[in-house]
């Protein structure tokens, strides 16, 4: 697998650039200990929020946790194990089929068109609650046109790559987006905001601006 092109200076490229794992994605134990200087922002205390399964790095590489040197439940080392493959990194894609049915027989939020494509809101896949059946919720997706929703895909590819979000004045809307900045941080919260997650609730807010 080719090496995941992580933001500079992020967390994951923080670890990554420390614990330098090999050709097939597997690190050295990495202790606590050595989070200082420039890698001062991979200290956590308990929970290691930057690296759980629903992280960017999780995504990517399989994250093991030694919690045996400390006495407690704190993490001790953390180390990568592998790179995930391909069809675990995207995760299941399924989506359940009373949220398909109810969404198939609306239509297109963006060009009103009916027969849409069901659509994950979060264009990363990252969030291990909807990427699972038996915790969808209808408000996780919506309905796109095939081109609106091949046009959304296109500017999460990208957005993923760049860690840079769409922004929504290149479509004429006054606001560029309603929560957060330009910088998507990797998480699974990150897409917020974006024209693209959720253009009705994008819409309502440019009537709260006026």
């Amino acid at each position: 697998m080719e090496e995941p092109n992580f933001k500079v200076g992020s967390m994951p490229y923080l670890f990554v650039k420390l614990a330098k794992p090999d050709k097939d994605g597997v690190s050295r134990w990495v202790s606590k200990n050595e989070f200082v200087g420039e890698y001062a922002p991979l200290m956590f205390q308990n929970g290691a929020s930057w690296c759980r399964a629903e992280s960017t790095i999780a995504k990517y590489y399989y994250v093991e946790f030694d919690k045996s040197i400390t006495p407690g439940n704190g993490v001790d080392r953390i180390r990568l194990n592998g790179y995930k493959p391909e069809e675990e990194r995207m995760g299941s894609q399924t989506i359940r089929a009373d949220i398909k049915k109810y969404y198939k027989e609306k239509r297109c939020v963006i060009l009103g068109t009916s027969n849409p494509e069901v659509d994950h809101k979060n264009g990363y896949k990252n969030n291990a609650r909807v990427m699972s059946i038996s915790s969808q919720k209808l408000e996780d997706f919506q309905p796109l046109s095939k081109a609106a929703n091949d046009a959304k895909r296109q500017f999460c590819k990208e957005c993923e790559k760049t860690r840079k979000r769409y922004d929504a004045t290149l479509l004429g809307y006054p606001i560029s987006w309603y929560k957060g900045n330009e910088e998507h941080d990797g998480t699974a919260h990150g897409c917020e905001g974006c024209f693209w997650y959720d253009p009705i609730e994008f819409r309502k807010h440019l009537m709260k601006k006026d």
